[in-house]
């Protein structure tokens, strides 16, 4: 069954969207080459420190994957503090 994960990465100043802008592209690369990933978008808002999160896996565990990847990606590390508002759906 596949995965959907959309909402917002809510950065708190511009400081925050920087760190977002400096690790985004690698971020979606990487995220774009693993297996089973369908979509992967993330893009930025009307408002500058508000990025929109789209992705889409074909299945729970290599939305897992994913997850455990992007934990211990550079940009994982990186953005960790950044407000996260998510919601995952199967289907």
């Amino acid at each position: 069954m596949k995965i959907h994960l959309t909402g917002r990465l809510i950065c708190a100043n511009d400081t925050e969207a920087s760190i977002v802008r400096d690790h985004l592209d690698d971020h979606i690369r990487l995220t774009r080459d693993e297996p089973g990933c369908e979509r992967f978008d993330i893009a930025v808002t009307d408002d500058p420190l508000i990025f929109q999160v789209d992705e889409t896996f074909t299945s729970r565990a290599d939305f897992e994957t994913h997850q455990a990847r992007t934990k211990a990606s550079a940009w994982g590390i990186s953005t960790s503090g950044i407000q996260r508002d998510f919601q995952i759906k199967e289907g």
